[in-house]
């Protein structure tokens, strides 16, 4: 019997999950306020604001089961949608990861290390805040912030005042917390999946470099001692066990010498899995389709070395990376606009030293060379 997924969110995640779908075939019905949404290339659109109840059940009468592909879809849509269909992950979860204060508090109580949080109320408050945490620190929204929006990040006493008028008036809408600067070596991620049935799965952990707080390029796998792997991919499965979670989600580290510190937790498929697509016996897509439909899980091993380039704004010229042995192109569909996720490429080789090579070539001739940079240098570490 064929079974439709319903996506909440219609964007190039949503579009690589149908990918996924179609060899297994499945079929897809899709929800988003956008009408141009990239996914709607590919499979049916519904256009509706993601509170419009008449309209999400209409589309929950079309699907088996609801995932999404945007963890700021409203969690009481995704309740109202678990009254009629199955909805994976759990909007519980959803409502958890959408919160920064109560994703942090979460982290405190299973024993995960982070950097200093706080709730943040009023000017005075951050004032007091700042003096504990010391300088720098950084003041978010606790709701509605991604790739580095909704963000001030206090150098000295003086950025007080100046953090206080930039996001002072999202304390009732959306809430501020201040967190504690880590002078971090470097970024990694856990990209994991867990099944209806509890079954536990983790890619290996990734290695990150961000430009302007957007993903810039992803290194699997990350130069990690054994025990700092087998750390991350624990405290993962912990947070999976805890929110009863179905579904792929990333947990997003800061390394400081032999520590990890938890950064936050995306409810989703995940940027820096996109190597996966092409590094891995199972994409993190298909996986997380399998999860959502109570399938079993698919090998996560990784094929080799992989390292994905994030485009930013436009796409650029695509011989570069498809005249490269292991080159992938990803384009979105998307229009070009600055600071928008347009499409994405994924080197794979065997070869560590052959990889690192390859993206020194692609960066050369995309001018991209001090991005791809870190990248080639661990490849050869």
């Amino acid at each position: 019997m064929t079974r439709t997924v319903g996506i909440l969110g219609g964007g190039q995640l949503a579009r690589m999950m149908v990918l996924a779908g179609a060899p297994q075939g499945l079929r897809f019905e899709l929800f988003d306020p956008a009408a141009d949404a990239c996914a709607g290339q590919l499979a049916p659109l519904q256009v509706a604001a993601f509170d419009d109840e008449a309209a999400l059940a209409a589309f929950a009468a079309k699907v088996d089961v609801v995932t999404f592909d945007f963890e700021n879809v409203p969690a009481h849509s995704a309740r109202f949608l678990a009254e009629r269909v199955p909805v994976y992950p759990n909007p519980d979860a959803l409502a958890v990861a959408q919160d920064r204060l109560s994703e942090k508090t979460l982290f405190r109580e299973l024993g995960i290390p982070l950097p200093p949080f706080a709730d943040i109320r009023s000017r005075d408050e951050l004032a007091a805040r700042v003096g504990e945490f010391g300088l720098p620190c950084i003041l978010k929204t606790r709701r509605l912030g991604y790739d580095g929006k909704g963000q001030f990040r206090l150098r000295r006493e003086a950025d007080i005042d100046a953090a206080w008028t930039a996001l002072g008036a999202q304390v009732e809408r959306t809430g501020l917390i201040l967190e504690g600067f880590v002078a971090f070596d470097r970024e990694v991620s856990v990209v994991a999946v867990r099944g209806r049935d509890g079954e536990f799965r983790a890619w290996p952990v990734t290695g990150n470099w961000h430009v302007d707080g957007v993903l810039s390029v992803s290194l699997a796998p990350a130069v990690l001692s054994p025990a700092q792997q087998q750390a991350a991919i624990g405290y993962a499965r912990t947070l999976a066990e805890r929110l009863d979670y179905v579904g792929v989600f990333a947990l997003e580290l800061f390394c400081r010498g032999d520590e990890l510190l938890a950064n936050e937790m995306a409810p989703r498929v995940h940027n820096s899995g996109h190597w996966t697509i092409e590094g891995s016996e199972t994409s993190q897509f298909e996986n997380h389709l399998r999860a959502v439909l109570g399938l079993p899980l698919g090998d996560t091993r990784m094929l080799g070395h992989a390292c994905m380039l994030n485009w930013i704004g436009a796409m650029p010229d695509a011989t570069a990376v498809l005249a490269q042995p292991g080159g992938h192109w990803h384009d979105y569909g998307k229009q070009p606009r600055d600071g928008r996720k347009v499409g994405h490429a994924t080197l794979r080789n065997d070869d560590a030293a052959a990889l690192a090579a390859g993206l020194e070539a692609v960066g050369k001739q995309l001018d991209r060379g001090d991005q791809v940079a870190p990248a080639a240098d661990a490849l050869r570490a």
